[in-house]
């Protein structure tokens, strides 16, 4: 590739992981307002202590309905629309979820004087949000898969997850700023709704810019439109291979709307587990609630938000480290270190708050946790979501893994929020109970990995059809040790 054409594609891929850096944003924003949210919706009510812990978990984690919701439509408005298009969808959905959450009252009521009335438009909002993030999720990686060259399209594949951990970054910056203007008061009141209003501005950003950029040369040949993608493919790998790369495109997809088992069951079970495997390993419990986490080592309010912002940037750093060795190191491989290191480091959280031996230890525990995340289960397991699947059902299992991780993190999500709060847990593990579950997760996750996942380093997207069919019979092949 020459310059020009690597600054296209880099281009190309910047103004996509805007949709992963708005997945993020609003996956953590929400952690800034966890305790205005308890204040203003849920202790009004009375609850018991189980219904309370319930209901305040749902509400946290509603915007995961929406991401269930925005994958299973993903494949179908990216596929009819344009892979384009559909990201237009999600910013809007952003936009819209952001501004509404934060004034739920909008219409219906004064507000700040609604209370728990406000409760059933304020899920919706966040569901709306939360559909934004479930179309982005798919189709940004998506996206960058099929406009990258294959031997640079780990590492572009990679920059979405850096986008989204630079969104998560971003936010506990945000939400740490915001909190400290002003009292604890102030904070229950007005804050939380500034911090959910602020993803309005990169939303509407990612709006305007989709406009001035093309749809995939994939996309382009699944509607016949075989000279935009020749053209698409010259200005991203050169004259010379674009006529190759168009030919093997149309090979693979000449029949582009294939029922969803043509390739067999494994390759969307392999798909699927791997994507909520991403969530049972307990990431987005860490997201959303580590303010709340650091307030149960002990931590003041202002240092929970500031130990908070420590978390994104061991988040970021790492992210950097699979970047660089994705493409060098394989998928797989990243993938078990990321398993053993993150088991090894809720293992050793549960420990320290059983024991009430939280401090230092546990911040370095919990930054280690991140790293592995950061390093191998963050980007790789999108890496491995784009390339997998073959190009002629591609949509259709992209949309059932990313449902799948949506699910997963709604169910993680919720019962954090009803284990952290049970008094039993609590007498028992004191607060520790969710990181023994979590370090499990991580043990299973590299059991699957090192049965199951191919590697698919090195190949190109319409060659990894291969591991799922024999060359000379075109029949399905079922997974084992010599397939993957």
């Amino acid at each position: 590739m020459d310059k020009e054409n690597t600054r296209f594609v880099i281009v190309l891929t910047f103004v996509a992981t805007l949709g992963g850096l708005l997945f993020g944003y609003d996956t953590a924003v929400i952690s800034g307002a966890v305790g205005a949210i308890d204040h203003y919706f849920i202790f009004p009510q009375h609850l018991s202590g189980i219904a309370a812990s319930s209901l305040s978990g749902w509400t946290i984690s509603s915007a995961l309905l929406g991401c269930i919701l925005g994958a299973a439509i993903a494949g179908i408005i990216s596929n009819r629309f344009g892979r384009k298009r559909a990201l237009m969808v999600a910013a809007l959905m952003f936009l819209l979820g952001s501004i509404g959450s934060a004034m739920p009252e909008l219409g219906l009521g004064v507000i700040g004087q609604m209370g728990p009335a406000a409760l059933t438009p304020f899920i919706i909002y966040r569901i709306i949000g939360g559909m934004g993030v479930g179309i982005a999720s798919m189709v940004s990686p998506l996206y960058i898969a099929e406009i990258a060259p294959s031997e640079i399209r780990g590492r572009l594949v990679s920059f979405n997850q850096l986008a989204i951990v630079i969104g998560i970054l971003l936010v506990y910056f945000v939400n740490w700023f915001i909190q400290s203007l002003g009292t604890h008061a102030w904070y229950l009141s007005t804050a939380w709704r500034l911090m959910l209003a602020s993803e309005s501005v990169p939303a509407l950003l990612f709006f305007v810019l989709l406009f001035f950029v093309p749809d995939t040369p994939r996309w382009f040949v699944m509607r016949g439109r075989t000279d935009d993608a020749l053209k698409q493919l010259t200005r991203a790998n050169g004259e010379t291979k674009a006529r190759t790369i168009l030919a093997d495109i149309q090979r693979t997809l000449k029949v582009h709307n294939e029922p969803l088992l043509t390739f067999g069951i494994a390759v969307i079970l392999i798909g699927t587990v791997l994507s909520a495997f991403q969530q049972f390993v307990g990431i987005n419990a860490v997201l959303y609630y580590a303010p709340l986490m650091f307030k149960n080592m002990g931590a003041s309010t202002n240092s929970a938000f500031l130990q908070t912002v420590v978390v994104g940037a061991a988040n970021l750093v790492f992210t950097f480290v699979a970047i660089a060795t994705v493409d060098r190191i394989g998928r797989k491989p990243l993938l078990l270190i990321g398993s053993v290191v993150m088991a090894l480091s809720m293992f050793a959280l549960g420990g320290l708050f059983d024991t009430h031996a939280v401090g230092l230890w546990a911040l370095v525990a919990v930054v280690a946790y991140i790293a592995g995340f950061a390093l191998s289960w963050g980007p790789v397991v999108w890496v491995l979501l784009s390339e997998m699947f073959p190009n002629s059902i591609k949509g259709k299992a992209m949309a059932i893994a990313v449902a799948a991780q949506c699910l997963a993190n709604l169910f993680v999500s919720w019962s954090f929020k009803v284990m952290d709060d049970s008094s039993w847990l609590n007498a028992h593990f004191n607060h520790g109970f969710a990181y023994w579950v979590y370090g499990a997760m991580g043990v299973l996750s590299a059991l699957f990995v090192l049965r199951f996942v191919p590697e698919t380093k090195g190949r190109t997207l319409e060659s990894i059809q291969e591991l799922w069919t024999r060359p000379d019979t075109g029949k399905t092949l079922s997974v084992s040790s010599e397939t993957v």
